[in-house]
């Protein structure tokens, strides 16, 4: 059976530079101090300056009235932090919706994309019949040209006049030449990638200050089999990320390591539908619909699932339960989770 797998993976658009490395991969963070927590304190400092003032400002008693001190105190206390108390409670309702609006633009987003994809699948059985007729004639068009092919050489053979065969000594190599030696490449000379490093780089840097990732990185970037699986998950990563899809956000159900092995191993369906534990519906609408209407994000992902199917296949004959769970929480195995669902290779 001919392997069906490209040469080389699939081209992708340049994309725009991010302002950390890796920062496609975790979603914005927003509990970062924003511009209405700044507006808030400033407010509660005027506040709490001009209360200061007025109070120091005031003139003394000289005998002051003890039957009210009491309620002198209550009231002042109101007086200072009542208007704080107001003025936190008006910054948090407008941190609150500014969270809507962006909930509500992403629930709009998945909402389109699960429309989108409910058209596409009725106008898909729609003209289902027609490509099926297509399909047919196709058939019997290429069965006819293979017909034409055997009796142009049929013919051929039997006007040919016949040739006298080469002697083998003409054309076998000698015993006595000594055979070339081939150059050894770089990638033979660099050290083997260990298990640590491998799934450390799976799960790429988590900010630009992580020097422990980008050194695992660069170390699998020189192995051959596992720059291929990196590069190509790094492709599927920021094609998820223009949709919203961080794999952060995913919290998939975990899978035995017995089950992974039996992916390995080559089990297919639903013996091995555990792996298929991403249960974000929108995550999973988006990713669907931009299956069926990217060629370059289809082409992407699927070279993505076969390479991890290879590489993962190595790994696991040496690799033990803890590695496997270990590599199974990277953003690479969740990519392959939400991409393989979505595939169909836990169905």
């Amino acid at each position: 059976m001919t392997d069906t797998t490209p040469a080389h993976p699939p081209k992708l658009p340049r994309q725009p530079a991010r302002s950390t490395p890796f920062g496609v991969y975790s979603r914005p963070n927003d509990q970062t101090i924003s511009s209405i927590e700044i507006i808030a304190i400033a407010l509660s400092v005027l506040w709490l300056l001009g209360c200061g003032i007025f109070f120091l400002m005031q003139p003394s008693d000289s005998a002051p009235d003890t039957s009210d001190r009491g309620l002198r105190f209550v009231m002042t206390t109101l007086a200072i932090f009542m208007p704080l108390a107001m003025i936190w409670v008006a910054a948090t309702a407008a941190r609150a919706s500014r969270v809507m609006r962006t909930e509500s633009q992403r629930l709009q987003a998945a909402i389109d994309a699960i429309r989108q994809a409910y058209i596409a699948q009725q106008q898909g059985k729609t003209f289902e019949a027609d490509a099926s007729v297509t399909r047919k004639l196709d058939e019997i068009a290429a069965a006819a040209r293979k017909t034409e092919t055997a009796l142009a050489t049929f013919h051929t053979r039997r006007d040919a006049t016949p040739r006298a065969a080469a002697p083998v000594a003409a054309t076998a190599p000698s015993d006595d030449q000594p055979a070339l030696a081939l150059g050894t490449q770089a990638s033979d000379m660099a050290p083997a990638l260990s298990h640590d490093d491998f799934i450390r780089a799976l799960n790429f840097p988590e900010t630009a200050e992580d020097t422990e990732g980008f050194t695992a990185l660069r170390k699998a970037l020189k192995d051959r089999n596992a720059s291929q699986l990196v590069q190509a998950a790094q492709d599927v990563l920021t094609l998820l990320s223009h949709d919203g899809i961080y794999m952060d956000d995913l919290h998939p159900d975990r899978a035995r390591p017995e089950v992974w092995r039996e992916f390995a191993q080559g089990a297919r369906g639903r013996t091995i539908a555990a792996l298929g534990g991403v249960r974000d519906r929108s995550s999973l609408a988006l990713t669907n619909a931009r299956m069926k209407q990217d060629p370059i994000f289809r082409d992407a992902a699927h070279h993505f699932l076969r390479r991890f199917d290879r590489v993962f296949s190595g790994f696991e004959a040496q690799a033990s339960d803890g590695e496997i769970s270990a590599l199974a929480e990277t953003r690479t195995a969740r990519a392959f989770m939400l991409l393989g669902r979505v595939a169909g290779t836990f169905d």
